[in-house]
């Protein structure tokens, strides 16, 4: 830790009493009537400003942290550093050497970080507001008062915060306490430990709030420590809000157009800019920014030169996903030689050097800044740009000068919007070194409008730094997909299931009694199994039958789904069926494009539940080995459409969470009856036998299972493998069957493909409305009840407890099954005209076990 006292000494006491300086807090203090009372250091640690922020009508403006003043490193780094060391003193050094650093993003990132440095050897995280594709939040809390409330905690490493040591959490100031007490409730109730130290530059809370913290952390039964560079408290007059806002109007208003055509806003006169307050650092003059600007430059890209820092591979840029010990120490080796790279490159009569950070991105240009500071014989300055909008006023009473306002250039998670690099405008550097990570180093940022270019009209020389950006590659830990014979009585090249085998677990329930509890709330139809029906002899060759009449027709669809996702889709699709009912179809139309075309597709079976979504861990393995734009999800048939919408509503989900785009929602199908897709094989509501069964007709494969205590954060979902009803399968049977009638209907599925991609095949949703319609007639006022079409039907009589069945008025053979399974359950069945669907099956509402009879039969209602 050698650099890191000579940071100290360099630094921390720099910061002296010098009463004949002005106040930066003096113009905000005067007009709104707010006071700084407290330690004597205060004002010379803080100015004050307006923020251009509905919640909060004044910003204290930090003249030591490195954000919107720029500050000499070595003052920057050796106050955070010298916080670290207080606190390992606290601590004492075996609680110090199991502590953990937290800071927050984006002010304090740099000062945790330093802090985290002078604890010695303390591994350091920050909380960020850019979400990284694959790498899950281990927490996450809010900061009321920010006008960007959201953090996320993405550690590489998922125990980082798991331990029981001290947790340090590091913040700029300290007002009301609420951001900590957020983040120390949910980081308890998650990891839950003994002791927890609060460090920032300022403790300005109120007396109240000081007892607040207290009393929580008597409330969780832990001690909570508090450290800071000074004291004091913010006294606000009545109304200060609304009189700041009407202020910050004004002022805005009457300079609107006047700042400079490179982003500056100052409009009142600049005489000199002095040294933040009791700083000792000497005043500077200033020119007036407007009048020293140079022309904005034609060349879009104003970069003066690009400096290759040769940054050490594998080293973190920041703390955002963790930064060890070990990282810390390729740093320290690492910094001369980039130092060394960074005084080469400026310009040879450059005295006043700005280094000028991004966003959260503050630790690495400050270490940077530190070095140069201390290697080179240049004076150096160090602040980052903010996402932060503040009422910038040229007065030497003020702590916001000048501000340069630029479009973000990171492409932010949550949208474009204006950055801020505040006092940098007409602070007369001869050089300002912009240092950003890679994911910043963007078209944005060379633009005309862009960062480089604000600050080309303000400094004779513009360089870049670009270090990369870390993006942890977390090794997965999901496994390898379950395939026949071991899973499944499917050939293991037929298709790969992302699921876990649960066939050791007991999940079956009797179908009266899961009926009750998920109607009642009690469960989700998910969470159990019914017990796998077992077909009579009479229904066995009801089956056999169907199949033998509808073999090519089936094949005549699949052809034509499977044309149609060959020329619309990607040549060479990832068929990715929808577990369990669309899995058939998926392999036959991997055995149809082999047929016809002697390609091998890609087959893999995931779950979806209703209400849940898809499972997500199946999406990122999927993204991991496949180009998510060539994955086509496949299943049987449409009902009302219920399952189109809730996988559109779950990969929208899963892009916002995940950042992986391109999976796209659209589902292929054999038959659409319910007009809820594009991609299908036909519309017509017939009997597709693979409907017919349960397990015995789908590869002996349960329907999938999604239960908190046997699918975990990073498991995939369930499913059981029922080997013991070989006996009974005829998965490969049904799909030996229709591919043995492709040949026949080739040159048909063709044509009929060629004519549907012509046509308009927009869905009209046509049956989502009918269901609704049954719902209200039959006073069942729950569309979960009603299921369409012969497949959902079926499905009906085989898992739930149905009340009764609507079939279309002459509809033949393909409900013949449908008629004995309603037999054998005592289900009326009704004949309705002008149907849509073939058949519609009611579930019993408002279902209790009282409702069915002592023979198991369904009693009317």
């Amino acid at each position: 830790m050698e650099k890191a006292e000579q940071a100290v000494n360099e630094g921390e006491h720099q910061v002296s009493d010098e009463a004949d300086r002005v106040w930066s807090g003096n113009w905000v203090a005067e007009r709104l009537g707010v006071e700084l009372v407290g330690d004597d250091r205060l004002t010379g640690l803080l100015g004050l400003a307006l923020r251009r922020n509905p919640k909060r009508a004044h910003l204290l403006v930090s003249n030591v942290l490195g954000k919107h003043v720029p500050q000499s490193p070595s003052v920057v780094y050796g106050y955070g550093v010298e916080l670290g060391r207080r606190v390992r003193e606290l601590l004492g050094a075996e609680e110090a050497g199991r502590a953990v650093v937290l800071g927050y993003a984006e002010t304090a990132t740099g000062l945790g970080h330093s802090v985290a440095d002078g604890l010695g050897l303390a591994p350091y995280l920050h909380s960020t507001r850019r979400p990284v594709a694959g790498v899950a939040a281990a927490g996450g809390f809010e900061e009321a008062h920010s006008h960007a409330t959201s953090h996320l905690l993405l550690p590489e490493d998922p125990t980082l915060l798991g331990g029981d040591g001290p947790l340090v959490l590091v913040d700029d100031e300290f007002s009301t306490g609420n951001t900590v007490l957020n983040t120390v409730r949910d980081l308890h109730a998650r990891y839950p430990r003994r002791r927890y130290v609060v460090v920032a530059l300022v403790d300005m809370r109120s007396a109240a709030d000081a007892s607040r913290l207290a009393d929580f952390a008597e409330e969780i039964g832990a001690r909570v420590d508090l450290v800071t560079a000074a004291r004091g408290t913010v006294r606000l007059p009545e109304g200060v809000l609304e009189k700041g806002q009407e202020l910050v109007a004004r002022y805005e208003s009457a300079t609107a157009g006047e700042g400079s055509s490179a982003g500056a806003a100052p409009s009142w006169p600049i005489a000199q800019f002095p040294a933040p307050p009791n700083s000792g650092v000497a005043d500077t003059p200033l020119a007036g920014a407007r009048g020293t600007a140079r022309p904005a430059p034609t060349d879009p890209h104003p970069v003066d030169r690009r400096i290759d820092l040769q940054w050490p591979a594998g080293l973190p840029d920041g703390g955002r996903h963790g930064f060890t010990p070990a990282h810390r120490e390729l740093l320290e080796n690492a910094l001369p030689a980039m130092a060394r790279r960074l005084a080469d490159a400026l310009p040879h009569n450059a005295r006043r050097v700005h280094i000028l950070g991004f966003e959260e991105l503050m630790y690495a240009p400050l270490r940077l800044a530190h070095e140069l500071e201390r290697s080179a014989d240049v004076e150096v300055r160090y602040s980052t740009t903010t996402r932060s909008p503040v009422l910038a006023v040229d007065d030497p009473g003020y702590a916001i000068r000048t501000r340069l306002a630029f479009p973000a250039h990171d492409d932010p998670a949550d949208g474009p919007g204006e950055r801020y690099a505040y006092n940098v405008a007409g602070a007369g550097f001869d050089a300002v070194v912009v240092v950003v990570d890679s994911a910043g180093d963007t078209p944005a940022l060379h633009a005309p409008d862009g960062l480089l270019a604000r600050l080309a009209a303000h400094t004779p020389r513009v360089l870049l730094a670009v270090i990369p950006s870390y993006a942890p590659e977390r090794p997965s830990m999901l496994p390898e997909p379950l395939r026949g014979p071991a899973f499944s009585s499917y050939a293991p090249e037929e298709v790969g299931w992302l699921l876990q085998d649960l066939s050791d677990v007991t999940l079956e329930a009797p179908t009266e009694e899961r009926e009750e509890a998920i109607q009642s709330g009690g469960a989700h139809y998910a969470e159990s199994l019914p017990v796998e029906y077992q077909p009579s002899e009479q229904y066995q060759e009801l089956f056999h039958a169907a199949l033998k009449d509808s073999a090519a027709r089936i094949a005549q669809a699949v052809g034509v789904v499977t044309e149609t996702v060959l020329a619309e889709r990607s040549p060479r699709p990832v068929l990715v069926s929808l577990a369990r009912a669309g899995t058939p179809v998926g392999i036959l139309m991997r055995r149809w494009a082999q047929h016809r075309h002697g390609i091998d597709l890609p087959h893999y079976a995931v779950s979806i539940v209703r209400g849940r979504g898809i499972d997500a861990n199946a999406l990122r393995w999927l993204a991991r080995h496949h180009d998510p734009r060539d994955v086509v999800f496949v299943d049987g048939w449409t009902g009302k459409g219920a399952i189109t919408r809730e996988l559109a509503k779950a990969l929208e989900e899963f892009e916002e969470s995940d950042g992986i785009t391109g999976f796209d929602p659209e589902i292929a199908v054999l038959a659409d009856p319910g007009s809820c897709v594009r991609t299908y094989g036909t519309r017509e509501d017939f009997l597709i036998p693979s409907a017919c069964l349960n397990s015995t007709v789908s590869g002996l494969i349960s329907r999938t299972v999604l239960r908190a205590d046997l699918v975990g954060p990073d498991d995939f979902h369930g499913a059981k493998f029922y080997r013991e009803l070989a006996g009974t399968d005829v998965s490969v049977a049904f799909l030996d069957a229709v591919s043995a009638r492709f040949p026949e209907v080739a040159d048909a599925a063709c044509a009929q493909a060629k004519e549907l991609l012509a046509t308009d095949r927009s869905p009209t949703w046509e049956g989502w409305a009918a269901v609704e319609r049954i719902s209200e007639e039959y006073a069942i006022h729950d569309v979960n009840l009603v299921k369409p079409g012969v497949g959902e039907t079926t499905r009906v009589m085989l898992r739930r407890v149905p009340w009764r069945v609507l079939a279309r008025a002459g509809a033949g053979s393909d409900l013949d099954h449908v008629r004995l399974l309603a037999e054998q359950r005592g289900v009326p069945v009704e004949e309705v005209d002008g149907l849509p669907y073939t058949c519609v099956g009611l579930i019993h509402p408002k279902y209790t076990r009282g409702a069915t009879g002592a023979d198991g039969k369904a009693v009317s209602v």
